[in-house]
């Protein structure tokens, strides 16, 4: 049985055949034209999907269904893009303009969030679990929600953002409009204002000689590089910011109490130096310390692949 998804991003859309396990046996892509409206973008997506099919020697009817991994919110009952903020849609009917243009009868969609949650549970890191919970971590912080193997997102799709949850009352401003959401603490964005902020206050530190002296330069790597150098200045940056995200993530396991909690983004190449302390603060604040069972905290697997394969498996 073959599967696509597709990862509608800012900047590319991706298209890949997928397998029954959930392996891309072939991708394409092109750019993301947001500049002359919706029907232009679904366009090139299923140019992308005939061109895939033709490389594949495959026919529509060969394909069980094609997913879309679309940012924004998503009516996935009906397949309609209610609003995208960086995208021009606006209760725009993608599944059937899809359905009209490539001839393949079943199309899904869902948040791109979402889709890697669907995606890390049916393939990835929450393989094998009922309920689980996916952040992504990168520009923002995103998420996803599967309870019993079903995405949840509330009753106008808008539900699970959870890097819009504040941890901070009155903190940072944050773009959604509130202030002291965890994305202004714990996203990629976030740990690079921390690196540079403390960079400033301690010019004797490694992490200046790690950029060159430009701190233009600095990245999400740049105080973890420092830590491992014994920095105190890096460590600091770096036992602050897990500190953030560990008040995140204890807040969603209170709250769910998930079987897994993976976490994606390019952060997570940090692996133990991100997960083990994350581990030790989560394990003595979460409500559930006493128990028997608790959550299992995880990278998620399914890396860059997480937008082609989540949206594959959407119809799971």
């Amino acid at each position: 049985m073959y599967y696509i998804g597709i990862d509608l991003g800012g900047m590319s859309i991706k298209a890949g055949l997928c397998d029954e396990n959930g392996k891309i046996l072939l991708e394409e892509v092109c750019p993301t034209v947001r500049t002359e409206g919706g029907d232009r973008i679904i366009r090139d997506m299923a140019d992308l999907i005939g061109l895939v099919l033709q490389k594949a020697n495959l026919k529509p009817e060969d394909i069980e269904y094609a997913g879309v991994a679309s940012p924004g919110s998503n009516d996935s009952e009906n397949g309609v893009i209610i609003y995208a903020s960086t995208m021009p849609f606006l209760h725009y009917p993608i599944a059937e303009k899809l359905r009209e243009w490539t001839g393949i009868r079943k199309i899904y969609i869902d948040n791109d969030a979402n889709a890697a949650a669907k995606g890390e549970a049916t393939f990835g890191a929450a393989k094998g679990y009922k309920d689980s919970l996916f952040i992504t971590i990168g520009t923002g912080v995103g998420g996803g929600i599967i309870i019993d193997g079903k995405i949840i997102s509330g009753f106008n799709y808008a539900g699970a953002e959870l890097g819009h949850s504040v941890i901070v009352h009155g903190g940072k401003p944050c773009t959604c409009g509130r202030r002291g959401c965890l994305e202004c603490y714990a996203s990629a964005t976030a740990l690079i204002e921390q690196t540079k902020e403390k960079m400033k206050e301690r010019p004797d530190s490694e992490m200046w000689k790690l950029v060159d002296g430009d701190i233009d330069k600095v990245n999400g790597k740049t105080a973890f590089d420092a830590m491992r150098l014994n920095d105190p200045a890096g460590k600091e940056v770096v036992d602050t910011y897990i500190g953030y995200l560990a008040c995140g993530v204890t807040n969603y396991i209170n709250i769910f109490q998930p079987e897994v909690l993976s976490i994606g983004g390019g952060i997570c190449k940090e692996g133990d130096y991100l997960l083990k302390p994350l581990r030790e603060i989560v394990e003595k604040e979460q409500y559930s310390r006493n128990g028997d069972k608790l959550t299992r905290i995880k990278i998620a697997e399914l890396g860059n692949h997480a937008g082609i394969v989540g949206a594959a498996s959407l119809g799971r």
